[in-house]
């Protein structure tokens, strides 16, 4: 039997993954969410893969029954890889939110290439996933030697649905270390540690690379295509291009908040901002800038979940409360510790309090960034309900627009296999929002600027030469 032209797209997130299927005709016909499991192992917090494949492999199977899909795909966050050899994992998944004890940090991070070559900032944790392979590396060598092939996430789902290793550029490229952008080649980290032989041969994100058999309630063997996965956020740029957007600013929400500005020259890319170039899906320098926005929004908001009112902005507004940098590792303004000054709230004005301070956040990286053209926002925090308004008043000469949808990556990882399968099923549904009128806003980014010692964004020196 013909598979029909249903997609599956697994969304795999930190926190969340997700299952959305996608109709012929584009529609979401179905979505499954399941939390990953992390667990302590020998020393490491990893992944527990085997309990994320079983639940993949059923809801897969409820899909193909349910709605015939007859492709699936893979969208993943940007900082986790896999050692493979031949059928099996060498080593589990590392979560990426671990430090290296810091002796060994400090002599791992000397192997680091020059941000001139790969375009990543020297970040925490595993936030350039080249790192923990120095840090594995280091403390386990055997891992390294033992592997046939170094997987980035999306490709290591690909590869246990499909059983073939490919790479994908717009993975290997998202601020690893391991890609040279200018050149298009893998850095010289990866040469000096003997990585190249490990790492397969490049296919295109999209690319069918095999099948998966999903049996019938009736035993009948249903024969599902397997496609090459893509990088999360580059996956949402990927999908507004698709729909018509093209000299804009996206900014993409979830644990990250991650703004891409392709207008941005690369000489303003400033390494200690959390700014970088990451890769399109067609290979191509992406200028970037990001900070763990929806991550901080649930500390600095204590958990909040619902809508925030105008009124509670407007109540923080007059009490003077501010949320200060930053309430997570990495960012524009790296090293402070988040904090609230002015009187205390709780519920929904310390939510809102949080919520302004996400704004300002962003609005800052847009700055940095250099963003004076289109912005679209996508992705979770356009469900707090005022932050894509309060942007809109941060920037008045700017068009905002939102989309319907929250789930840009996932129609993303979907529009690429429509391509390859010769279709083009998604419209712009997006719509340009209204400035939300909150009195007293500016004075209060003003203050909040002042308050976090940030008057004025840095300015960076043009590089006279980037090293190939």
């Amino acid at each position: 039997m013909m598979p029909s032209n249903a997609i599956a797209v697994f969304d795999l997130g930190k926190t969340n993954s997700k299952l959305f299927v996608f109709g012929a005709d584009g529609s979401v016909l179905s979505e499954t969410r399941t939390k990953p499991v992390w667990v302590e192992y020998d020393g490491f917090r990893v992944l527990d893969d085997e309990a994320l494949f079983e639940w993949m492999k059923t809801v897969l199977s409820v899909a193909v029954a349910d709605h015939s899909v007859g492709h699936i795909i893979f969208s993943g966050h940007g900082c986790t890889f896999a050692l493979v050899e031949r059928g099996h994992l060498v080593h589990p998944i590392l979560d990426y939110e671990q430090e290296p004890p810091q002796p060994l940090a400090d002599r791992i991070d000397m192997l680091v290439p020059a941000f001139g070559e790969t375009f990543s900032p020297r970040l925490p944790l595993g936030f350039n996933y080249g790192r923990h392979m120095l840090w594995l590396e280091a403390v386990k060598p055997d891992t390294l030697s033992r592997a046939d092939a170094i997987l980035p996430y999306p490709q290591f789902w690909s590869w246990k649905f499909s059983g073939r290793k490919v790479s994908e550029v717009s993975y290997v490229g998202c601020h690893s270390h391991l890609w040279a952008p200018l050149r298009g080649d893998f850095s010289s980290l990866v040469d000096r540690q003997s990585w190249r032989e490990k790492m397969p041969a490049f296919e295109k994100a999209g690319t069918a690379l095999g099948s998966w058999e999903v049996r019938s309630d009736e035993g009948r063997a249903l024969s599902v295509i397997v496609h090459n996965g893509v990088h999360d956020s580059n996956s949402a740029l990927y999908y507004y291009r698709s729909v018509g957007f093209q000299d804009f600013t996206l900014v993409s929400t979830g644990t990250w908040v991650v703004i891409f500005n392709s207008a941005c020259p690369l000489e303003a890319l400033d390494e200690h901002r959390d700014m970088l170039a990451n890769v399109t899906v067609d290979g191509k320098p992406a200028p970037t800038i990001r900070f763990m926005g929806g991550r901080e929004y649930d500390l600095a908001s204590d958990g909040w979940n619902k809508p925030i009112s105008l009124a509670a902005l407007s109540r923080v507004i007059a009490k003077g409360v501010f949320a200060l940098p930053s309430f997570a590792p990495g960012g524009p303004m790296p090293g402070l510790e988040g904090r609230f000054v002015g009187p205390q709230v709780e519920g929904e004005e310390r939510a809102a309090a949080a919520l302004l301070y996400v704004s300002l956040m962003t609005s800052l990286s847009l700055d940095l960034i250099q963003s004076n053209n289109a912005i679209v926002i996508d992705g979770g925090l356009v469900k707090t309900g005022l932050f894509a308004e309060i942007l809109a008043q941060l920037r008045p000469a700017q068009p905002i627009f939102t989309s319907p949808t929250a789930e840009g990556s996932a129609f993303g990882a979907a529009a690429l296999v429509f391509d390859m399968l010769g279709r083009m099923p998604f419209a712009n549904e997006t719509s340009q929002v209204a400035p939300l009128q909150l009195f007293g806003l500016e004075a209060y980014r003003d203050t909040w600027k002042a308050l976090a010692e940030i008057d004025q964004p840095a300015v960076t020196q043009p590089r006279k030469e980037f090293h190939a």
